[in-house]
């Protein structure tokens, strides 16, 4: 592994050598979906010995349709999960698409999170690490990843070292995206990799509604670790095929205990001596 420092989210470290779930409903559809997805995931990762941070996104504000559902927006969506973070225990994260969104979230969120398409945004990569909070930066589907240090060095100029960078996916145009598990070290020279093990298996040019093809989220999830992943993304929902968003990706709640006690096998097989 490459000697980059850890990044601190809340109570939990990513890159410390504890495998990390970042994960919840893609979208927050209600108080209700949010408190009980990350009850039962922190319950499940205190068992599993993982560290747990919860995301659900307050406004999906890249949706291919102008009719697709963005969410409860940020006032209503800050307030439920300042609700997760103080009912649950867990830190938790969304991402922010304007610059005049830093501050606000920071007030609430753990950790914020810069969407795969404003991954080169100059001053939203800035506000958001001028907030102190630590900054998920998810890799854009057009970038190379060495590219991504250049994102990475923006942040920490202004003094923030608690800087992680989130694996996706790459797309070549014909409605789906493809993992080149050698980002993964080649990130890794930056900061600590997350792995989004749901959205990378989108297809996002498949028609109004972006599709997914929800069978290969371990195949990529349990590739990435062994490739040496700090990390796993993993949008999960009780009932996905009528999920607001992304219905496609989601993993089923139910199943995420068995998906993340082979993650944790591969974690530590990976960093066996």
């Amino acid at each position: 592994m490459s000697n980059v420092p850890p990044c601190r989210i809340g109570s939990v470290t990513v890159g410390a050598g504890q495998l990390v779930l970042i994960g919840g409903p893609c979208l927050a559809e209600s108080l209700e979906l949010c408190l009980t997805a990350a009850g039962r995931l922190a319950e499940l990762c205190r068992k599993l010995k993982i560290g747990y941070i919860f995301k659900s996104s307050f406004d999906k504000a890249n949706r291919t349709s102008l009719n697709a559902p963005r969410g409860p927006g940020l006032d209503r969506g800050l307030q439920w999960l300042s609700a997760v973070r103080r009912q649950v225990g867990a830190p938790v994260t969304a991402d922010i698409h304007e610059v005049a969104q830093a501050a606000p979230a920071a007030e609430v969120l753990d950790c914020l999170q810069i969407p795969a398409f404003l991954c080169r945004q100059t001053d939203l990569l800035l506000a958001a690490g001028r907030t102190g909070k630590a900054v998920n930066i998810k890799k854009g589907q057009f970038l190379a990843p060495g590219k991504i240090g250049f994102a990475v060095e923006k942040v920490r100029s202004v003094g923030n070292e608690n800087v992680l960078v989130t694996e996706r996916g790459t797309t070549f145009g014909y409605d789906g995206l493809v993992n080149d598990m050698r980002a993964i070290p080649l990130m890794r020279q930056f900061a600590p990799v997350v792995f989004d093990a749901t959205h990378s298996v989108q297809a996002p040019g498949s028609g109004a509604v972006t599709g997914g093809q929800r069978r290969f989220v371990p195949v990529l999830a349990k590739a990435a670790l062994a490739a040496g992943a700090d990390a796993v993304f993993i949008e999960t929902h009780p009932d996905p095929d009528n999920a607001a968003s992304d219905a496609g990706s989601q993993w089923p709640l139910d199943e995420m205990e068995p998906l993340l006690q082979q993650c944790v096998d591969i974690f530590s097989a990976a960093r066996a001596r």
